[in-house]
């Protein structure tokens, strides 16, 4: 951190920081809608079991690798199955409101942008899991995969045919995928490091989890990351931020330079 630009970022992102109550109430509203808007779309059975057949024959037909090979990396041992589960049960949602409240405490206006590509990814993403209701390839025998959860555990869902907390025929797209990647594009952008772009670990370890637990197709993930992108294009980010402004030719700023002028004038 260059030390002659950080009291001008400490005031830009003061000034940039929305109010605490109302983005707690904001992203709270984000969490809930994702985990209570999918109910919306159960009751469609017969629908998200022919569509998943869709999905199963539309991938072999453009050749996209077998979710199966992820899996047999799995099943070499209970432990690696069962740490995949618990991955996939504890990682996504402390990961995502992390994310936010560093970029809340410390970038602020890139905070507002990713809380704003997040609710809109999330809201398109809810629109298609009632367009399209979609069994994951746990439930698909056509698959022949595992469903990991149930076997090695933990689980997060029920029996289907008995679960009222959640709907398992929403899987396309991926918002575990979809999440994540915005968690990395989001600390990349956000930050300076050399090292930044090891953040794409996490959507990585992300897909290879949620396709190898058999929780998604491979589409999912894909349809995940075009709507992600579509996002990205729409929502953008302000052109000078608090962590951007410094970039500046001579690392400083116009209004930072003119600043420096005047209290050098009075010395």
């Amino acid at each position: 951190m260059n030390a002659r630009t950080e009291p001008a970022q400490a005031g830009s992102d003061a000034i940039a920081r929305p109010p605490l109550v109302r983005e707690l109430l904001l992203v709270a509203g984000l969490f809930l809608v994702y985990k209570f808007g999918r109910q919306l779309a159960t009751g469609h059975t017969g629908e998200a079991f022919h569509n998943a057949h869709r999905v199963w024959d539309f991938e072999r037909a453009v050749h996209l690798p077998g979710e199966g090979a992820v899996q047999s990396l799995l099943l070499h041992g209970d432990g690696l199955a069962h740490l995949a589960n618990t991955y996939y049960a504890t990682v996504h949602f402390p990961a995502t409101a992390a994310f936010l409240v560093w970029l809340y405490l410390r970038r602020p206006v890139h905070y507002v942008w990713a809380r704003r590509v997040l609710a809109a990814v999330t809201a398109t993403a809810l629109v298609l899991h009632l367009l399209l209701p979609l069994a994951p390839p746990r439930l698909l025998a056509a698959t022949g995969l595992v469903d990991t959860a149930r076997v090695y555990g933990p689980s997060v869902y029920g029996d289907p045919a008995t679960d009222s907390l959640s709907n398992q025929f929403a899987a396309m797209p991926s918002l575990h995928f979809g999440w994540a990647l915005m968690v990395a594009v989001g600390l990349i952008v956000a930050t300076r490091s050399r090292w930044r772009w090891l953040w794409l670990a996490h959507p990585l370890l992300t897909l290879l989890v949620v396709v190898g637990t058999a929780n998604h197709y491979w589409l999912d993930a894909i349809v995940a990351a075009a709507l992600l992108g579509l996002a990205l294009a729409v929502i953008h980010l302000p052109d000078r931020t608090a962590t951007t402004a410094g970039r500046a030719q001579g690392g400083l700023v116009p209004a930072q330079r003119d600043e420096q002028a005047l209290v050098g004038a009075g010395r």
